[in-house]
This record gives C-alpha cells, sequence and structure tokens, in this order.
C-alpha cells in the first residue's frame, strides 16, 4: 500500500469526524450568541447542526466498525481460545456485513427518491439528497470497513496470531 492510502485509510473516518464536529460547534455557538445578544435565530443554523450530527453519526458508526469499539457483549471471548475467538468476530462481521448491505440498499433508495424529485431543505434550499446520503455514505464506509475486517481476521485465524480486538478509536 502506498503511503497516500495508508495515511487515508488509517485517519478517513477522524478527520471527517473533526470537520463535521467543528461545523456543528461553531454553527451552534454562533446561533447560540445570536439568539441570546440579537434575540434572532436562523433556520439554516438549525439544519446546519442538524445534518451535521447525522454525517457524526454515520461516520462514527463506521469508524466504530474499524477500531472495534462498536456496542457488543464479550463476556464469552474472555472464556474461549484465539481460533474460537476468530471465527466469532468472523461470525459477527459476516452478520453484520449482511444487514449492513440491506441497509445500504435501502438508504440508497431513499436517497434516489430525493434526487429525482428535486427535494430541497426548508433553510438551505440546497438539495435534501446531500443530507439524506449521509446514511448511505455511513453504510457504504460500514461496509467497506467490515470487508478489511474480515480479510483482516481470516490472515489472522489462518496465521494462527489474535485476532485483532480493537484500538481506542481517539488516543
Amino acid at each position: 500500500m502506498s503511503g497516500l492510502y495508508q495515511t487515508i485509510d488509517r485517519n478517513a473516518e477522524r478527520w471527517a469526524l473533526l470537520v463535521f464536529y467543528v461545523m456543528l460547534v461553531a454553527t451552534m455557538f454562533i446561533e447560540v450568541l445570536r439568539r441570546e445578544i440579537m434575540s434572532f435565530s436562523s433556520i439554516w443554523g438549525e439544519e446546519i447542526v442538524r445534518y451535521s450530527f447525522i454525517y457524526l453519526a454515520w461516520i462514527g458508526c463506521a469508524a466504530a466498525v474499524k477500531e472495534r469499539g462498536h456496542i457488543r457483549i464479550d463476556v464469552i471471548l474472555q472464556y474461549v481460545g484465539r481460533r474460537v475467538k476468530a471465527v466469532i468476530y468472523i461470525f459477527g462481521d459476516i452478520v453484520m456485513l449482511a444487514v449492513s448491505l440491506v441497509a445500504l440498499y435501502y438508504s440508497y433508495e431513499t436517497a434516489h427518491i430525493a434526487y429525482e424529485f428535486g427535494n430541497v431543505t426548508h433553510g438551505l434550499r440546497i438539495g435534501q439528497v446531500w443530507f439524506l446520503a449521509a446514511v448511505p455514505i455511513g453504510f457504504a464506509l460500514v461496509v467497506f470497513r467490515l470487508i478489511q475486517s474480515l480479510i483482516r481476521d481470516i490472515h489472522d485465524l489462518r496465521a494462527g496470531r489474535p485476532v485483532y480486538e480493537g484500538d481506542k478509536l481517539f488516543d
């Protein structure tokens, strides 16, 4: 893998999360000041905060899958051997991949319908498809990260190495 690809692979979700989080906090801060000082708020600010939060949630989901930081019950994993643990992780990733592919299909369909009908947001007056696309983009990232995880786990299982159990999302 090239250095650029490795950097993007390692940090893509982190940078996207940072961008959306800064956008959310900055807009919310401005809107609070406008509301408290000028007794005036805008509808576009509320929309930016709402849609930034939606993107944060879906990109964060992909980041959690990448780092194995998603919610799971792992009590059993403490009592089984390496090979069984790897098989359990692989099985869980396959189930999650199937669910993610179904969700990707239906969320894409929703965004596509909004695109075809030209729906726009109330405040920003831009295509609603850009905001509805957060869900299929998020699920596409989840699918990509699950495939990476499956490949890594299968290689680890074949090589007899312990399965990757995750790192901290933010150090």
